[in-house]
């Protein structure tokens, strides 16, 4: 634990966290077709963005080991995990919700623990398929599901 860092962090992501929730009060409460507004997804990120960086603050403050060690970053796995984002983002509409955040988990999983590919497979699958179903079945809210192309 870099203390230096983590306190500066954590009031990063206050403001964004901040800044997310202000700012998904622009976006329209209602979509057509949809119960479930555009606005909701963006201020709950925002919500749980302040609510995890004062736990880390709180946790920096708690803790009283002083930290002079060196931060070992790791910017292999950093930029595999971005780049696997950024693909995430950029091909979420052509190749539906399911299959990319089935994928972009298992490169998350993979990069972040090599191996234990059925656990990682399950986890993903569980996860991708899962919020789906909560999202667009039981919140009645509207996601690319499948891409178009595979019917």
């Amino acid at each position: 634990m870099n203390k230096t860092f983590d306190r500066y962090a954590s009031f990063v992501f206050l403001l964004l966290g901040i800044g997310f929730m202000w700012q998904s009060a622009e976006i329209s409460s209602s979509a057509y077709g949809s119960s479930v507004g555009p606005n909701i997804f963006p201020f709950g990120l925002g919500l749980a963005l302040v609510l995890l960086s004062i736990r880390l603050f709180y946790e920096v403050l708690k803790s009283k080991a002083p930290s002079k060690e060196k931060a070992n970053l790791d910017y292999k796995r950093f930029f595999i995990i971005f780049g696997a984002a950024f693909l995430y983002a950029f091909f979420l509409e052509f190749i539906g919700y399911i299959i990319g955040t089935f994928l972009f988990l298992l490169i998350g999983f993979q990069v972040i623990e090599k191996g234990k590919m059925l656990r990682s497979i399950i986890i993903a699958g569980l996860f991708s398929a899962g919020v789906y179903v909560i999202f667009v079945v039981l919140l009645e809210g509207t996601m690319p599901g499948f891409p178009s192309w595979l019917s």
